[in-house]
Order: C-alpha cells, then structure tokens, then sequence
C-alpha cells in the first residue's frame, strides 16, 4: 500500500475506535513533541455551514488543512440535543478523508446540564481532544471579583467532567464586555483549575484590539493556561464616522506575525489552531448556511490563510 501524508495522519488518530485516550497520549504526541514545527491546523467549520459532513470534510482536507474544528453548538454543523446521532457521523466523514477529528466548538459553561454530559461523553467516546466553551460575561449586580470566584468554581467543576472524558476545555478570549476582553483577568478564574483538562483558547485578534500594543504581557501572563489558539487578522477603520476592528486576511491587518510566532516558539507554545476567516466571504464567514459567491473563492482564500499561516510560521526566528 502507498503511504501517503493523509494515511500516516490516518493511522494516528482515533479512527474506528470509540476508546478514550489520556491527554498525554494523543494529544501530547500530536502537540508537544516538537515545538519549533508549526502545530496542527484545523479550519473552524463554522465558515462551511453551507456543507454537509462529507463534502466540508472532502474540501478542507483537499486544502490541506490537518482537521476541522467542528461547530457543535445551536445552528452549528452538530446540534448539541442531536450530538449522539450526529457527531459519529461527522467524524466519520472527516476521517474518510484522513482529517483529525480532535477539535470543536461548543456553548458548553455548566457542568450540570445534561447537554453538557451528552456532548462530552460523546466526543471523548470518539476521540476528540479538546473544545471551546460558551462565553461569560460580567453581571452589574455583584463585583467582578466575586464573579471570578464564581466562574472559577465552575470552571473547577467542569474540568471534573473534562478529566473523565479526556478531554480539556477552552475558555476563549473575545473582545467587548466578555469575561477574559481583559486577558489579565483569567488567570484568576483559571487558577482554580488543575490547569490539566480546562485553561485558555488564545486569539491573538481579541487580544491586540483589547491590548494594543502591550498583548505581549498579556501572552506572558495567560501562557501557562493556553491549550488551543485561534489565528485571525484585523485593522482599525473609520466605518460611518465611528472607528471600529475589520477583519481582514491573516497578513492584511495589525497582527505582527513574526513576533507573535516567534514568541510561541521561545514559550514552547505548540497546541492545536483554529483557523478562522471572519473577513467578507460572501456570507461563510458568518456562518451562513447559503454564500452569495462562488464555492471554490471561498476555498481559495481558506488555502491562501493556510499558506501565509504556514510560511510565517517557517520564517520567525
């Protein structure tokens, strides 16, 4: 038999099996065993909800990503109360084409729902690794410090669940009056974990809007906790007489690259990436089910990202 790239991928992940490795098994040897190469990509499905399973797996492994970080959420690829059903059939479809179904993405805070059990057990039965929880925010009726304490209680609770389906939680930092806007103020509500199976999801885009030109003490200060990141791009603009972020292609904007990789290096940062596209798409990049514009310009700009991505990766020092 030939032994192509996509069969040796194959052959590494999960395929077939509905047994739950540790974390320090597959994930550690797909993640940390060398950290000066460039980590795993996954392309966020939600920029392919016009796809079903077989046909968005067919297409970002034909652009050469590793995997697909999966919505598994309200109007997501996989409905939360459908997940049982439905996510074997999209890992199934993503390893048809030798993709690594390790990452999603979930509206997942509480620890007690049930939704929250069904999800989990379900993706730690077919191997996933890791996923991003739901969002948090600031209630004006108590002080944000006792809802650290709060979220930090619930974060310990849920990485309790994580550990017995071996899989880590990822809380995202996100621009705007979201808990973690301000990355100094995770580790806080993340210190209450075990740091093993919950910690961070850092988006460098979030992170520069919020933190200007100081987001490299933040990333020295959230390092610790960072389990997955996500990769975007932007520039600040004047739209209708009010300055705001634009998403654009990853090179095109105010992220500097070359330092902000080269920083992963020297932190040994290498944990799974989300490639997200949220720049005019004809529609994908809002996730939309329908896009105004053709298919394959779609997939030409996903590839022209995974490019970049790849050939900054290479070039910092």
């Amino acid at each position: 038999m030939k032994h192509t790239r996509r069969h040796f991928l194959k052959q590494s992940t999960l395929a077939g099996s509905a047994m739950i490795l540790p974390l320090s098994g597959i994930a550690g040897n797909l993640f940390k065993e060398n950290t000066s190469e460039l980590p795993k990509v996954f392309l966020f499905s939600k920029h392919l909800q016009f796809l079903d399973y077989n046909a968005m797996s067919e297409a970002t492994a034909e652009m050469g990503f590793n995997g697909l970080d999966l919505t598994v959420r309200p109007k997501g690829h996989v409905s939360p109360e459908k997940v049982v059903d439905e996510l074997p059939k999209a890992v199934e479809a993503m390893q048809k084409n030798d993709l690594l179904p390790l990452m999603m993405t979930t509206n997942i805070l509480d620890a007690e729902k049930k939704e929250t059990l069904s999800v989990l057990k379900t993706a730690g039965s077919l191997g996933l690794t890791h996923y991003r929880t739901g969002w948090l925010t600031y209630p004006e009726d108590r002080t944000i410090a006792e809802s650290q304490a709060i979220f930090g209680q619930q974060f310990k609770e849920l990485e309790i669940l994580n550990k017995k389906y071996g899989l880590i939680g990822c809380y995202q930092n996100h621009a705007g009056n979201h808990v973690g806007a301000p990355i100094w103020d995770l580790p806080p509500i993340l210190s209450h974990t075990q740091n093993e199976y919950m910690g961070c999801q850092y988006d460098i885009r979030h992170a520069v809007v919020e933190g200007g030109s100081c987001w490299e003490l933040g990333l020295r200060h959230i390092r610790p906790y960072i389990k997955t990141i996500v990769i975007k791009d932007f520039k600040w603009g004047n739209v209708n007489g009010k300055w705001k972020p634009i998403n654009t292609p990853l090179g095109g904007g105010m992220v500097n690259f070359d330092l902000y990789f080269s920083l992963l290096k020297k932190y040994k940062i290498n944990v799974p990436i989300s490639l997200h596209l949220e720049y005019d798409l004809g529609g994908a990049e809002k996730g939309a089910s329908e896009i105004s514009i053709p298919q394959k310009e779609v997939f030409q700009q996903m590839k022209k990202d995974l490019t970049f991505l790849k050939e900054a990766w290479q070039k910092a020092k």
